[in-house]
């Protein structure tokens, strides 16, 4: 399956529902090979048969599990934009701030679809795109609000940033230091004023 591909999704059942509660509780804290569906079925309170019932193998599982939390993330982010003040610096900060909330309350062992690719690294994989999917839109929201700032230089400004921020999420996943995604923030800031600075010249 090729990046742009879309998966196919399931419609969730409250057992469905409660099911992939226990799957993305499981897959994040112990890593998506090492549970298995016999584990996911207990957890939730369900039969083995039943799970596959719902959603058909574990791959489904995995693919709902990833959609789901790229989908809360996104719709999380969107209110910090929402607040923010138009100006792209403070949106770009909104940014960095939604992550540092996000990953405090829900990634305390780093970015979700970074240890999964860890895991899946075969593009044939139906989780793949979704994984993918999620960088290349940051890469894009980046790279819109830089084209603001410095038309011409967009492109490398939103790479930039979405280094700064990738690797803030590393950082925080492995504990290195404390707050590096508000120390992320901060660098991508005077990055900023400094390409700002340069377009008015």
């Amino acid at each position: 399956m090729g990046t742009t591909e879309t998966p196919r999704r399931i419609t969730m059942t409250p057992g469905a529902r409660r099911a992939l509660e226990a799957a993305a509780r499981l897959f994040y804290e112990r890593g998506i090979h090492a549970v298995g569906v016999d584990l996911i079925a207990a957890e939730a309170g369900v039969t083995k048969k039943t799970l596959y019932d719902r959603f058909g193998s574990k791959e489904q599982i995995v693919v709902e599990y990833l959609a789901d939390r790229d989908e809360r993330w996104r719709a999380f982010l969107a209110r910090y934009l929402d607040d923010a003040q138009p100006a792209p610096a403070a949106r770009v900060r909104a940014v960095f701030d939604a992550s540092r909330a996000w990953s405090v309350k829900h990634s305390s062992k780093g970015c979700s679809m970074v240890n999964a690719h860890a895991e899946i690294g075969d593009p044939a994989h139906p989780a793949y795109p979704i994984i993918t999917g999620q960088k290349q839109w940051m890469l894009a929201l980046f790279t819109d609000l830089a084209r603001e700032i410095t038309p011409d230089g967009a492109d490398g400004l939103g790479r930039t940033l979405m280094l700064l921020h990738e690797g803030a999420l590393v950082a925080h996943g492995l504990n290195v230091f404390a707050d590096p995604i508000g120390h992320a923030g901060e660098q991508a800031q005077a990055l900023l004023a400094a390409a700002a600075t340069g377009e008015a010249r």
